[in-house]
This record gives C-alpha cells, structure tokens and sequence, in this order.
C-alpha cells in the first residue's frame, strides 16, 4: 500500500470525449458461467492491443458455480480481476492459485496452455473482470507465465480530492502498478470515488483507452457513462489525458494501451496475426503439446 503523500499529481491540459458507449451483451462462458461481454471481436482493431473484456457478477451459485473447466489458450494475455469471491487457478505448466477477494490473476498463455478457473465456494456473491491483452508477433510463443497478486500486493493510493485508485498495470500519479508491460505498455486502474469528485489521468494520444463503470456513473467532458457501460475514449491528437468526474460510491476500471498495430486472427482461444498460424495452434493443442490435460486436477 502506497502512503498517499508519496504521489505525484496529474496534469491533463485536454481531455478525451466520450468517442461512443457500448452496451455489453449477455452470454456464457466455460461450462455455463453467466457473463456480459463488453469488449468482443468486432471491437479488437479499435482497442489494440485489447481483445476481450468480460464481466461476470451475481450471488446466484448456479450462475457461476460449474466455472471454467480445462480449456486452452495461444497468443494473448489474461488478466483476472476479483471483486469478491474465490476462484481456483490450475494450469499444465505446472501453476495453481486461489485468486481471492481484490485479487489479480495475470497469466501469458504465449505458446500454449491448458488452464482451469473453478469457484471455491457454494454461495455468496461472485463477481469480477477478465481482460485479454493481446502479445505481439514476436512474443506469441514464448513460454506461459502466471502471476498470483493477492489484494494487499496491489499498489493503491489516494488522490487529494478522495478517489481511490488501484493500480494494476502501468503508472498513475507517480506509483508503479503491480504489472508492467514494455510493448503494449498497458494502463489497467479500478477507480473508487467516495464522494462526488474528479479523477485526472494522463494518456499518451496514440494509446486506445476506455472506461467501464460498474457502479454509479461518471462522466466525461459532458457525457455521462452508467453502470453497465463501456465509454470509448477518443484518440484526438491534442488531447494530453483524461478528467472523469464520478457521483458518490461510483467504481470504474480505467484501461489503456499502446496499439500493436498488427493483424488480428482469433479462432475460439487462439489469437495470432494469420489464418496459417491458427491450423498449428490447433493440431498442437490435439497432439498434446500444451502439455495435456492439468496434473491432479479434482474438482
């Protein structure tokens, strides 16, 4: 936890609009977990380098409860964020974690993996984020990687005006996320306002961004994003940052990232730059070279 006299205060001389509000879309996941999409396929190229953003909520155990059972993936990132609730992680390269109430799972699947996301509990409310953070061409086979960060590990501070800011990935006001990426440079912030106030974040012009409220309402340069909504930040050149104002108990993510700028072809969980790398993708997955199906798995 970072003392909240150690930031540095943003500037922002313009700020970003409102490009366009998405609606997420019903659907399920897994072996019937119950989702919205909010970021999906025909959203990839306009998000670069993100490829998919997923809610899931709800205290209803059937909803959630059969999880996700064993399934592969190729080429991208994935970024679990918890809310609230118990999920375990189990994967063929040998990872296993408890992601936990506020809670970040990020895992490089690179070359191959064939993970599980189970729910260690009966009842209560589940609820969180997964995010897909596309890999660049060249890192697309590297070798998976997994990262448990428990709530107390994740960096947070405390703006002068009471917004809460968790910090993911990237930098805001002078602290380091938990999570730092070189090429896509990813920003990743989940935004509390306890009162009525203003958040103020800088962004480099050529990076996508988009904010996803899911409690309260914010608004941005007039326009206002309700809970359930995604807002598309526009991409003016002279505009140096973002000023989102939120109503009192609002909780916003905040993403942003530097565009790869290279194709895009997804096939189910595999996401590479052409059609003649998905074939290999899944020729490799059948031969059983994502390492097979995960060791000891009981649930």
């Amino acid at each position: 936890m970072n003392s909240p006299l150690s930031i540095q205060m943003e500037t922002v001389v313009q700020s970003r609009d409102i490009e366009r509000l998405v609606e997420g879309v019903a659907t399920s996941d897994g072996a019937g977990v119950k989702l919205t999409r909010v970021l999906s396929q025909p959203l990839q190229q306009r998000l670069d380098p993100y490829l998919m953003l997923d809610a899931f909520g709800s205290d209803q155990p059937d909803d959630y409860i059969a999880g996700f059972p064993d399934h592969p993936h190729r080429g991208f990132e994935t970024i679990t964020y918890m809310i609230a609730g118990r999920m375990l992680h189990r994967d063929s390269a040998g990872h296993e974690g408890l992601l936990e109430s506020g809670g970040v799972q990020w895992m490089v699947a690179g070359r191959g993996v064939i993970h599980s996301e189970i729910p260690q509990q009966e009842e209560g409310l589940m609820q969180g984020f997964q995010l897909w953070l596309n890999l660049p061409a060249a890192d697309k086979m590297a070798e998976p990687w997994y990262r448990d960060i428990p709530a107390e590990e994740l960096p947070s501070f405390v703006t002068p005006e009471n917004v809460t800011a968790r910090v993911i990935a990237g930098r805001s006001h002078g602290i380091d996320g938990a999570v730092q990426r070189p090429v896509t440079e990813p920003l990743y912030l989940d935004l509390y306002f306890s009162h009525a106030s203003r958040f103020l974040q800088s962004l480099p012009s050529e990076h996508n961004a988009f904010l996803y409220v899911y409690e309260g309402d914010v608004q941005v340069n007039g326009r206002t994003v309700k809970a359930g909504r995604m807002g598309i930040l526009s991409n003016h050149p002279d505009a140096d940052g973002v000023v989102i104002e939120g109503q009192a108990g609002t909780r916003a993510l905040l993403i942003a990232g530097k565009p790869l700028k290279e194709r895009i072809v997804q096939y189910g969980p595999f996401v590479m730059n052409s059609e003649a790398e998905i074939h290999p993708a899944f020729s490799d997955y059948q031969a059983g070279h994502f390492s097979g199906a995960i060791a000891g798995r009981d649930t």
